[in-house]
């Protein structure tokens, strides 16, 4: 078995990292952390001209079809990059309505979500994987809510609370009076479906950012100098960066495996995995800069913010351990 990215896939993700690599991400999350969204709306438009948004939605609503691997693959480069925004949530609106059913919701949401034009946040129940927390609704043309009594209605964004990533702008938004789009048990199938691909969407996002502090922190270590010598020849340093690689390197086929099969075991293995290598990513970057990388000037800070946030979203590590335990457990 060639457990690899074929061609097309790996040539889609290529052009990804060169759009996002030209386009000055670290200014864009800047100034989402500031509440300017304008470059971030900029970056969401070109990105959804390379087809990524199409990859969550069905042909019949100007998407490509519900391919979660090559969507996996574009979300890894969405966090080498240090993408702001609620992507994870956008694409999870856009599986959540094509699930639904309802073809008048369809047609409403779906071509603006696929086309960049708008963003759609989300909160489902503890039981989807999700949480009463929405990310950056002040941002987002819907809210999107899916209570525990099965009904999905528009929120209205509640007010904005402290977040230990300042591009990660959250709030509590209040699904009371709001508009009723559907109920019954469709709309509790159709939020599980949702809450598994924002899942396995944020584990790709794990996945680069851990990537991004690795590189980082190789080519930091390959200036920063002690004894005459680059630190990075010192046999400490080279262990802790070798134990972060084979960290992430043993993340990513279940993150593959994950986007193939989409079982709920198999996407809680993935953003378990996905997630810690992450977080032990940002611990090592922390550790082998030193006291520089604690810095807002250093755009390091912008991937170390990151990386615990997105380890928890939509599926604590204990979470996703529960979710593995019952997927091999008998009965």
């Amino acid at each position: 078995m060639r457990f690899l990215p074929t061609d097309e896939q790996s040539d889609f993700a290529r052009t990804l990292r060169s759009l996002l690599g030209s386009a000055q991400v670290p200014a864009v999350v800047r100034a989402w952390a500031d509440g300017e969204h304008g470059p971030g709306h900029g970056l969401r438009s070109r990105l959804a001209a390379t087809g990524l948004f199409a990859l969550a939605a069905p042909e019949a609503y100007e998407g490509a079809g519900l391919l979660p691997p090559e969507l996996s693959l574009g979300f890894v480069e969405l966090g080498r990059a240090g993408m702001p925004g609620p992507v994870v949530e956008s694409a999870a609106v856009s599986v959540l309505l094509s699930e639904l059913g309802d073809e008048a919701l369809a047609k409403r949401f779906l071509p603006g979500l696929v086309a960049g034009e708008a963003w759609a946040t989300l909160t489902l129940p503890g039981g989807c994987g999700g949480s009463p927390y929405a990310l950056d609704a002040d941002a987002a043309a819907h809210c999107f809510a899916v209570s525990a009594a099965d009904e999905l209605r528009l929120a209205v964004p509640g007010e904005l609370l402290p977040s230990t990533d300042p591009a990660r702008r959250l709030s509590r938004p209040s699904a009371a009076g709001g508009e009723l789009l559907a109920a019954g048990p469709a709309v509790a199938r159709a939020a599980a479906v949702a809450g598994r691909w924002a899942r396995l969407l944020t584990a790709a996002q794990c996945l680069g950012v851990g990537e991004a502090l690795l590189a980082r922190t190789v080519g930091y270590v390959k200036q920063r100098t002690q004894f005459g010598a680059p630190i990075g020849s010192f046999q400490a340093v080279k262990h802790r960066l070798a134990d972060t690689l084979l960290a992430l390197e043993f993340a990513r086929p279940l993150l593959w495996a994950a986007a193939l099969s989409t079982a709920p075991g198999d996407v809680a293995a993935a953003k378990l995995r996905c997630g810690e290598a992450a977080y032990r990513a940002a611990m090592t970057a922390l550790r082998l800069h030193g006291a520089v990388g604690y810095t807002e000037e250093l755009d390091l800070s912008l991937w170390l913010r990151k990386a615990r946030p997105l380890r928890d979203a939509w599926g604590t590590p204990s979470a996703c351990r529960a979710e593995v335990l019952r997927s091999v457990t008998p009965g």
